[in-house]
């Protein structure tokens, strides 16, 4: 797998083929190029600390053709490449047919990512996904405020982003700044750059499908990655595993019908990823790889249903407005 340098153009290949510009590849969509399709990419860390070289042939059987990687503590693969060498996690993912998508880096924060910009450009990576800094449960004009502050910070961040040809999404993680959809709608405002977007979780916000749609709506082409994930009866307390399943979906009473449907109505590109935290944090979400594969096969397959009562919708005539 070649190491090159990636240029701004191949960044906005990248993008197209599935790392979030929903911007251009909205244009196609309404050309009528190619029909709405979600984009799957795996996050390592629903394997916990397995090692990547089980995890990797996991990728394609599981819909996707893109890796997210994850660090401790939720999982341990980015220590692992460390471990190995770049090289050999290299010649891992040219073996099993895999690109690298997303360096996950909560641990990080958003303004010590850009040596992890380097390593995602030399191995064709395009997003960093990470939380927002600053105070939470802000709101009114002490929010915007400090919204507005904290996309003066980033700065330098996003220019560096843009020189290595990467995307930074800030997840709606609870506790933090951008934790409400009022903040996300104000980063995107005064941070204008394609180059930072949200990383939408629906688990941390109001389990409405119209307000999570409408969202979706206003986000549209700044919403760069996109959690299948609901909140179920959350991930905090241990719990039997068909309860602590709920997050995934499917299994949760949270109908994925609406968002996907305004997912596709803003010509959505980007990643999507069936999603959920265990307890504790660094375990697989089930005992085997191949549980845990078939799991989010499941998660997939409903959301593929999903979509195909959309398009059935739609034949009859009783798909949703623009406006709804």
């Amino acid at each position: 797998m070649s190491k090159r340098w990636l240029t701004r153009r191949d960044f906005c290949g990248r993008l197209l083929a599935g790392a979030g510009a929903a911007t251009l590849a909205s244009g196609a969509a309404c050309a009528g190029e190619s029909p709405f399709a979600l984009h799957y990419i795996l996050a390592s860390c629903m394997y916990g600390e397995m090692d990547l070289a089980d995890i990797l042939p996991e990728v394609q059987r599981s819909g996707a053709q893109h890796i997210d990687i994850w660090p401790k503590p939720h999982g341990n693969q980015r220590e692992q490449i460390e471990a190995m060498g770049r090289d050999a996690f290299a010649a891992l993912l040219e073996k099993h047919r895999v690109s690298l998508g997303i360096l996950t880096h909560y641990d990080l924060g958003p303004f010590a990512l850009q040596k992890e910009m380097r390593f995602a450009r030399q191995l064709g990576g395009t997003m960093l996904v990470c939380g927002g800094s600053g105070p939470a449960r802000l709101k009114g004009a002490e929010l915007k405020a400090a919204v507005r502050h904290f996309a003066e910070e980033m700065k330098p961040h996003i220019a560096a982003a843009e020189e290595h040809g990467v995307a930074i999404a800030i997840e709606n993680h609870a506790n933090n700044l951008i934790e409400s959809p009022d903040a996300m709608r104000w980063l995107v405002e005064f941070a204008p750059s394609k180059h930072i977007g949200i990383a939408l979780a629906p688990y941390h916000l109001p389990q409405d499908p119209a307000q999570l749609a409408g969202l979706i709506q206003e986000l549209g082409d700044r919403l760069l990655h996109f959690y299948a994930w609901q909140h179920g009866l959350g991930c905090h307390e241990a719990r039997p595993k068909e309860e602590e399943l709920l997050q995934m979906p499917g299994r949760g009473p949270l109908d994925f019908k609406p968002l996907l449907a305004a997912l596709k109505r803003i010509g959505y590109r980007g990643w999507t990823q069936p999603f959920m935290h265990p307890v504790p944090r660094g375990i697989p979400i089930l005992n085997t790889a191949a549980e845990v594969t078939a799991e989010i096969n499941r998660a997939r397959a409903h959301l593929e249903g999903c979509l195909a009562e959309l398009q059935q919708d739609n034949r009859n005539g009783n798909g949703p407005t623009a406006s709804s």
